[in-house]
């Protein structure tokens, strides 16, 4: 199995050690894994950036490389949180950068942090995920150096709400979403972290990935979203199962931002 969302010590919010994750993803058996480290420029609206040191980080992973060679494949990939704002500022931070795989997602709305910020306090939660979903919308519009989109319906798991909004409130604005994304030959990540987040559902829900489906939509990533050391791979074959039940034959990842497609029934 290929885990595309991974965590590590280059990430603010993990004390992973890549060697240590390298050794439990290939106890687990674990064929390949993607690191992919948070970068997130002006994440709170005050020009706090959380990043990490890109010559360090390919450092790592070539010498990691070389040290892991035949046991596990490695990849070197990057998780940008997109808002408006700053997205000319990535074009040019990231030209160059060899990175096998861009992951992007929103982790914060109006220069506000949907973890810890404010965004929920102004919006009730049709507004939330409303202003949420056209954040989202316009960065992909306007932005294109990346090859998935991650933990799309990722809102669910903030607000504090009782529950999480029906799908038919904001059915059409993603369908919008996930159009521009096929069009652009884009894929979205099935994240498993929802279940650890105790949403009793992946990232997106099933509504979502019959959508994806019934679009046209075909590349699809797996990712733990995980940030601890035996996190990797987490609930891989109940989301394998479903994209099965649902129809798709093929999930990917990516080397040198080119997807390589993995058959789902290989790995059942």
């Amino acid at each position: 199995m290929f885990d595309s969302h991974v965590h590590s010590l280059f990430s603010p919010d993990s004390e992973a050690p890549m060697i240590r994750i390298l050794d439990e993803s290939i106890q687990k058996g674990l064929k390949s894994l993607c690191f992919t480290d948070h970068f997130d420029l002006d994440f709170d609206g005050k020009d706090h950036d959380l990043t990490f040191d890109i010559k360090e980080y390919f450092s790592t992973i070539h010498k990691l490389q070389n040290q892991y060679q035949g046991q596990i494949d490695i990849c070197a990939g990057i998780e940008l949180g997109l808002q408006p704002h700053v997205l000319n500022r990535y074009e040019d931070l990231l030209q160059g950068e060899p990175f096998d795989y861009i992951l992007a997602s929103i982790h914060s709305v109006d220069r506000q942090d949907l973890f810890s910020g404010s965004f929920f306090d102004s919006r009730d939660q049709i507004m939330a995920y409303f202003d949420y979903f056209s954040s989202l919308k316009e960065c992909i519009i306007r932005y294109d150096d990346f090859q998935a989109l991650g933990h799309i319906d990722v809102i669910k798991r903030y607000g504090n709400y009782p529950k999480s909004l029906s799908f038919s409130s904001y059915r059409e604005i993603l369908r919008e979403i996930m159009r521009i994304l096929i069009d652009k030959g884009k894929g979205i990540e099935l994240n498993t972290s929802g279940i650890r987040y105790g949403l009793e559902a992946f990232h997106p829900s099933i509504e979502i990935l019959k959508d994806y489906k019934d679009l046209g939509g075909e590349i699809i990533t797996l990712g733990s979203d995980s940030h601890t050391a035996n996190g990797t791979g987490a609930h891989f074959p109940e989301a394998l199962a479903l994209l099965h039940q649902l129809g798709f034959k093929y999930y990917a990842s990516f080397r040198k931002q080119q997807a390589i497609f993995h058959k789902i029934e290989d790995s059942l």
